[in-house]
This record gives structure tokens, C-alpha cells and sequence, in this order.
């Protein structure tokens, strides 16, 4: 095992957190498992493997920038609730 449950319960400590007596059982072994599968991923040769940000290819999805028609004053209040002259009316938010 790479971690104790005397560890676990220091890094508690310090983190101001208190466990019961089956919750740092359940920490030790999790914290081991997962430093055993680091151990496991370690034992990959990954020489000639490009250093990657993303595990899946990142692309932008950004469509072109074209300047259309905007709606005029009539058609964007069409739907409003309570629209006042050329403005939305909305409830009052700050006091």
C-alpha cells in the first residue's frame, strides 16, 4: 500500500475535516487504488507521443460573422409582456 490511514487522517488534519473510522477505510483504499492505476499508466512506453492539452481533438465550432438585418422596435416588443414606449419593462431588481 502507498497510503496509510495515519496519512489520511494527517492530510485531514491539515485540511480541518474529520472522518469516521469507516470513511478513512474507504479514503486509504480508494487513494491506493487510484495510485496503483497511476502506477499501471506509468508503465506505458510513451516515447514518440505528442504532449496533447485535450484527449479528444478540440475544434471551434464558431460559425462566420455576417452582418444582417436587425429586427425593428415594433417586431422585437411584439412578444413583450409589458413593453413601455421602445423599452422592455421588467420588474425592479435593485432596491
Amino acid at each position: 500500500m502507498k497510503i496509510t490511514k495515519k496519512e489520511v487522517e494527517y492530510v485531514a488534519h491539515l485540511a480541518r475535516l474529520e472522518f469516521a473510522e469507516e470513511e478513512k477505510e474507504k479514503f486509504t483504499s480508494q487513494l491506493n487504488d487510484i495510485l496503483m492505476y497511476m502506477e499501471m499508466l506509468n508503465q506505458i512506453d510513451t516515447a514518440g507521443v505528442e504532449p496533447m492539452s485535450h484527449a479528444i481533438a478540440q475544434k471551434n465550432a464558431f460559425r462566420e460573422d455576417s452582418i444582417g438585418e436587425s429586427l425593428d422596435n415594433e417586431a422585437a416588443l411584439a412578444n413583450a409582456p409589458d413593453p413601455r414606449g421602445d423599452f422592455f419593462r421588467v420588474p425592479k431588481v435593485i432596491e
